[in-house]
């Protein structure tokens, strides 16, 4: 079990997204962490994403997206622990690499109304969004750095 149930044991929501990668020979957490969430890496349809991610924080009176809100936290027992906690919501994302298997767990908090309403779009989004990252970041070759 990921160690982002040690840090949030009770979530209001959780998902594990698992992808193959095509040289199971690069282990680092770290690395795959920073790949996944390099904003130069992402696909320009979740870049998209983000920026309506903006418009709605505005509407909703949520802090912005800022820099290292996907930052590594700490790495423990060979994951890499990201750990945002924000007015609407605490997220706990979680990366693992496993063989030729790549793991990001999501572990994450609901915090009153804007929490409930922000998530809303986002719990249908969250796999293919995740999935694309992690299809991207092997693609680009950087979790090796």
């Amino acid at each position: 079990m990921s160690v982002a149930y040690q840090l949030m044991p009770q979530p209001d929501w959780a998902a594990t997204t698992t992808v193959a990668v095509p040289d199971g020979a690069a282990r680092d957490a770290q690395g795959w962490a920073r790949a996944i969430f390099a904003a130069g890496s992402m696909p320009a349809w979740i870049k998209a994403l983000f920026g309506v991610r903006e418009l709605a924080a505005r509407l909703l009176r949520i802090p912005p997206g800022r820099p290292g809100m996907l930052a590594v936290r700490e790495i423990r027992d060979g994951e890499a622990l990201i750990d945002t906690d924000d007015r609407h919501l605490r997220f706990v994302a979680a990366v693992h690499a496993d063989g030729d298997l790549l793991h990001v767990t999501t572990a994450v908090q609901l915090k009153g109304w804007r929490g409930q309403l922000y998530f809303l779009p986002v719990r249908f989004l969250h796999d293919q969004i995740t999935r694309s990252m992690m299809t991207a970041a092997a693609r680009s070759g950087d979790h090796r750095h």
